[in-house]
């Protein structure tokens, strides 16, 4: 009886501790990404005036937004979170407060993405219309004599990595979502050519540019080809990949050759690779030269990656464990708790570009020498998506 009694009294326990251990293990799975969403939104009442006191239009900050957003199926206030940041601009006729059709900048087309998102919620029109004015834009946007897009109108001739995040995933999910599909072949087509245009055959690595003119100061008179391997531009490029791969067709013709793409640059990356701590640089391929200093933005976008394409079997289920591995140094070595209590990541260049006025030429003192940013928002939002891909 006793023994019964003892028996029966084990599994009463277990049945009442499963429920707790299973909520301890949700809660677990996102913490991190929680941790900062948290700190994102408790630093500022909103992401419209995150970081700065005028509000913007802007990649960066629509680029958190997603990375909160995904958070939502936990707290409806994250969702929120992202959808407070795109009706500020998105007016309630559709027009777009902050776009300038005429600059054809490409970066002011990935908030169209958070737009795809919204629509497909709430059916509201009024996204519907800015999303079919990104589309515009992206119809007129300048392209090389090869057909490449231009990073913007001011910047002639020229492919930067950045932009094909801006514009690729959107363009890929506009073309699902509306069955458009003549977008996946300008999709495919865009992620090659920028990868066969800035491809340095030796080390595997792509530049942060190409100027198809070869008139730019900052690029090879010979190639065209920016100076150096920046690591958040190769994150870019590399995040473009594998959220593109969500929306193009099984069957379609070009999805072999980006998978390849993605495996080669994934392969090349783990070369330059800091041996003591298995982060990445700011410039991607002179570890440990002087000022040179591990880069949380480019760091995180690659931990993204490699955790998503291994688990969806684009490249070697090695890159999990890589990417597990990363994602904890990053945590030791790149997050610290501020006055606040709150969790700060560090480390993070706030931006990074070629040419303009005043004039940037791109070399390692140029790239070295850009100020870092706690808590921007291109670190944070790669950190928020890896630690959820991670489950950590």
């Amino acid at each position: 009886m006793k023994l019964s009694f003892l028996l029966l009294s084990l599994i009463l326990l277990m049945n009442c501790s499963a429920p707790q251990k299973k909520k301890e293990d949700a809660e677990n799975t996102v913490s991190w990404a929680i941790k900062f969403a948290d700190a994102t939104m408790q630093r500022s009442d909103s992401l419209i005036y995150y970081l700065r006191d005028k509000p913007k239009y802007e990649y960066d900050y629509a680029f958190l937004a997603s990375a909160i957003d995904k958070l939502g199926d936990i707290d409806s206030k994250y969702s929120k979170c992202m959808k407070d940041y795109i009706d500020y601009f998105v007016q309630e006729d559709g027009s777009i407060e902050g776009h300038k059709l005429s600059n054809y900048n490409i970066d002011r087309v990935r908030p169209g993405l958070n737009m795809l998102e919204l629509y497909g919620r709430t059916g509201d029109e009024k996204y519907k219309t800015a999303i079919e004015t990104l589309i515009t834009h992206m119809e007129g946007q300048p392209r090389t004599n090869a057909g490449g897009f231009w990073h913007k109108k001011m910047y002639p001739y020229q492919m930067w990595l950045d932009g094909l995040y801006m514009a690729s995933p959107f363009l890929a999910r506009y073309a699902n979502d509306f069955n458009k599909p003549v977008w996946f072949d300008e999709v495919t087509f865009q992620l090659q050519e920028v990868y066969k245009r800035t491809l340095d055959e030796n080390t595997g690595l792509i530049y942060h540019a190409w100027d198809e003119s070869k008139q730019q100061r900052w690029c090879n008179p010979e190639t065209g080809q920016s100076k150096h391997f920046w690591s958040r531009a190769t994150g870019w490029y590399l995040m473009a990949l594998v959220d593109v791969l969500d929306y193009l067709p099984e069957n379609h013709s070009d999805r072999p050759a980006l998978i390849t793409i993605l495996n080669d640059l994934s392969e090349a990356l783990l070369n330059v690779s800091d041996i003591e701590t298995g982060l990445w640089y700011q410039v991607l391929d002179h570890g440990g030269d002087e000022r040179n200093y591990l880069e949380a933005s480019g760091t995180a976008m690659f931990i993204y990656a490699f955790a998503k394409g291994a688990k969806k079997d684009y490249i070697d289920k090695k890159f999990l464990e890589i990417a597990d591995h990363a994602f904890d140094s990053m945590v030791e070595n790149m997050v610290k708790t501020g006055d606040d209590g709150l969790p700060v990541l560090t480390n993070t260049c706030g931006a990074c570009g070629l040419g303009g006025n005043p004039y940037r030429e791109a070399d390692y003192n140029y790239y070295v020498s850009e100020k870092q940013v706690d808590n921007d928002p291109k670190g944070v939002a790669p950190f928020i998506l890896a630690a959820i891909e991670l489950n950590k």
